[in-house]
């Protein structure tokens, strides 16, 4: 008998699934190995960015939520861009949030790290009832605990994370957590909640590589299937992920942080493979996000989604097809 995960497989090591590996879990395909020529300097260019701005930030366009705070009453379908990979979405009569985070930086600490370009579209007290939040992994700039927290004080929403991750939300004190593992399904609400794979990895320090999932999330409801990536390269799980529960909707796609590409392009999707993913995936709209927030890699904040759109036009894609609003701004779908 063996325990991987919270879940316990009875007979040999052979049968657990072949995402799972003793002491964590693996992507399906191996990755390549990045060596300290590539990682060396880009850790060093990253420190510096600490200490200076960046030009290119999002646009942004206000917004007090009162519109999105009326809606949950009536659930019109809609998506708002917080920053980073920040989505609040609304359909079917539910209210849920994306890999929330509001803090300044994202880092355990709060003057060092990574640090925040653009802030949170909306307070979080203009938010309206959130119902849910979907985390994709536990990487710091997807899963903030000092926003989830600020969330769980509610005593309202509930936390849907990948396996092993549930721990590190229960030691800080939140109790409505579930855990899934790819292809597991969950419904609240009368929707249906899908964690489905990604090809990425997880860890907060240094010691804990990959020992909890990531993925990345659907949710299917009477009338609307929107679909978020979390963070993934691009892989035939895109595919795979619209045939057994598409075509969406909407999917929201990280189109940030690929360069240097030779230590990016495995774990993220530039803007060209974005697209080939929504394609993939049955998309009717894409939303681009995982940009211009905070300073995570090398490329310009304001070069995704210019990449994003003319990408879409060389496919021959409708004006409408890819959406790279301003923070802040909320869209019907």
């Amino acid at each position: 008998m063996n325990r991987l995960g919270g879940r316990v497989y009875v007979g040999p090591m052979a049968d657990r699934p072949a995402h799972h590996r003793g002491g964590g879990f693996r992507n399906l395909v191996a990755l390549p190995r990045v060596g300290p020529d590539v990682t060396v300097p880009f850790f060093f260019r990253r420190a510096l960015g600490t200490l200076r701005g960046r030009a290119g930030a999002p646009p942004a366009v206000a917004n007090d939520g009162a519109l999105l705070r009326e809606n949950a009453r009536h659930s019109a379908p809609t998506v708002t861009w917080i920053g980073h990979a920040t989505v609040l979405v609304q359909m079917d009569h539910v209210t849920f949030l994306t890999d929330p985070i509001w803090s300044r930086t994202a880092s355990p600490f709060t003057f060092l790290g990574p640090r925040r370009f653009a802030p949170p579209a909306l307070a979080l007290a203009d938010l309206p009832p959130i119902d849910f939040v979907l985390v994709s992994h536990n990487h710091y700039d997807h899963l903030d605990l000092a926003t989830l927290r600020m969330l769980a004080a509610s005593g309202h929403t509930r936390f849907f994370d990948p396996l092993r991750v549930g721990d590190l939300l229960r030691g800080a004190g939140i109790a409505a957590v579930e855990e899934l593992d790819w292809w597991d399904t969950r419904t609240i609400a009368g929707v249906e909640l899908h964690f489905v794979p990604s090809q990425h990895w997880s860890g907060r320090g240094l010691t804990d590589q990959s020992a909890t999932l990531w993925g990345g999330w659907v949710v299917v409801g009477p009338t609307r299937r929107f679909y978020f990536a979390g963070d993934s390269g691009y892989f035939a799980g895109f595919a795979e992920i619209g045939r057994r529960l598409g075509p969406f909707g909407l999917a929201a796609l990280p189109i940030g942080a690929y360069e240097p590409v030779a230590m990016m392009r495995a774990v993220h999707l530039d803007p060209e493979e974005a697209v080939r993913a929504a394609l993939d995936l049955g998309a009717a709209r894409a939303l681009g996000v995982h940009y211009g927030t905070f300073d995570l890699t090398d490329e310009p904040l304001d070069e995704p989604p210019r990449r994003f759109q003319a990408a879409a036009r060389a496919c021959g894609l409708a004006a409408d097809a890819v959406w790279t609003p301003p923070l802040g701004e909320t869209r019907a779908w």
